[in-house]
């Protein structure tokens, strides 16, 4: 009994370590000048991936969030950062027939003080080791436009520029 009860025990105490070392990450964000946006904490979930945002000082209104394919943020503009994460090769836009890229994702809010917090799920993509992770070909970007995406327009939904970025990395 006390075999069985310790077994389960440290299985349990295994699953939860596994759980805090694999289960996500925090991606620093930052502005064309290199200020602190905030950040986005980024979940395994058991399909895709769950982001928490936190971000500040944006202009108020609704904003497009991507990933983009390439593991760099280099401002001004943070075209560094490259197209949208695509592994597929499908077209843009969660609402486009053809689409969408994994990388797309549905837009949120920040408010009259530039402040966002908000919850996005993305079911493409994940941090694991296939052709889907974020950590792909080196890593991935986040990256936050000047407008929201209109969920159909290839190749980046019509979103503006790029306002802010963070670099996703193992």
């Amino acid at each position: 009994m006390r075999k069985t009860i310790l077994l389960v025990f440290l299985f349990s105490l295994l699953s939860v370590t596994g759980m805090a070392k694999g289960g996500g990450i925090t991606v620093g964000v930052k502005d064309a000048k290199g200020g602190d946006v905030g950040t986005v904490k980024i979940k395994s979930l058991a399909a895709g991936v769950e982001l928490k945002l936190n971000l500040r000082g944006l202009p108020p209104g609704q904003h497009a969030i991507h990933f983009h394919q390439n593991a760099k943020c280099e401002a001004p503009d943070f075209k560094s950062a490259g197209p949208h994460f695509n592994p597929e090769g499908k077209k843009h836009g969660l609402e486009n027939p053809q689409g969408a890229h994994a990388g797309d994702m549905l837009n949120f809010t920040a408010d009259e003080k530039g402040n966002a917090k908000a919850t996005i799920v993305n079911k493409s993509v994940n941090l694991g080791t296939d052709d889907h992770s974020l950590y792909s070909n080196g890593g991935t970007a986040l990256v936050v436009h000047a407008k929201a995406d209109d969920m159909k327009t290839d190749p980046a939904g019509n979103a503006g520029d790029r306002i802010a970025c963070g670099v996703i990395v193992k």
